[in-house]
């Protein structure tokens, strides 16, 4: 399976986040997204979700050597500031989510069998959610992906602000979660995305290019892409805070 964007671009005013980016991702790996803050990253991602519609541009899944447009059941999209029900119990959210999926979730696993996959507690399964943590917020929202299985994960800088355990469990998580899925995981952190990512993937200038992860450990190279990022405008518009 194949993730393949073609000619895709979008503008804020006279600002050209997205220039004409064409792109393949393969099924069955974890690709780095790297870029700058107010590069274009969050842009990139809201445009595959639709959240924001493209200037121009298409994007489609190819299995077998068959396109198909992408639906809303492809993709799964985690945000670097969880958002969940706060009014419903962890327990609550999991049982509600299953119920309106059921139809299209198979495997499904017991609410406790999941709670265990994550590493939340007992004590925790039925306590409020809006008195989670950021870390346990961010594993509920990484749990409902678990379950619904979509073919492209989007991960908008998951692991920034989690503390070092949380963060190592879901690095892990995600390494045993790739098998029959892209998973695009977006972040600033050059460290962060050797250590986790099978492919790096630069974005600057509003521009995808691919990165030989064999020569980011040469310093000279890393300088290199460490400048080309530098020279990056810091994007005003509504993706400056990626």
């Amino acid at each position: 399976m194949k993730f393949i964007i073609e000619n895709l671009s979008k503008n804020y005013d006279k600002k050209e986040v997205l220039k004409d980016i064409s792109f393949s991702f393969d099924s069955g790996k974890i690709y780095g997204l790297l870029g700058r803050n107010g590069a274009g990253k969050t842009t990139l991602f809201n445009c595959v979700n639709r959240d924001v519609k493209a200037d121009s541009g298409r994007f489609y899944l190819e299995e077998g050597g068959q396109a198909r447009d992408i639906g809303c059941d492809d993709i799964g999209y985690v945000l670097s500031t969880p958002t969940v029900p706060e009014f419903l119990t962890g327990r609550e959210f999991l049982k509600f989510f299953i119920d309106i999926n059921r139809r299209s979730i198979s495997g499904l696993l017991s609410i406790d069998e999941y709670f265990d996959m994550m590493n939340i507690e007992a004590p925790d399964r039925d306590k409020l959610l809006k008195d989670y943590s950021h870390g346990m917020k961010n594993k509920m929202q990484m749990l409902i992906n678990i379950i619904a299985k979509p073919n492209i994960l989007l991960l908008d800088e998951p692991l920034t602000s989690l503390d070092v355990v949380v963060a190592e469990e879901m690095k892990q998580l995600l390494r045993s979660l790739k098998t029959d899925r892209i998973i695009i995981f977006s972040t600033h952190i050059m460290e962060l995305a050797l250590d986790l990512c099978d492919e790096i993937v630069i974005l600057n200038h509003g521009e995808l290019e691919t990165v030989d992860k064999e020569n980011l450990d040469n310093r000279e190279f890393k300088d290199k892409i460490i400048n080309a990022l530098r020279e990056e405008e810091h994007d005003e518009k509504p993706d400056a805070s990626v």
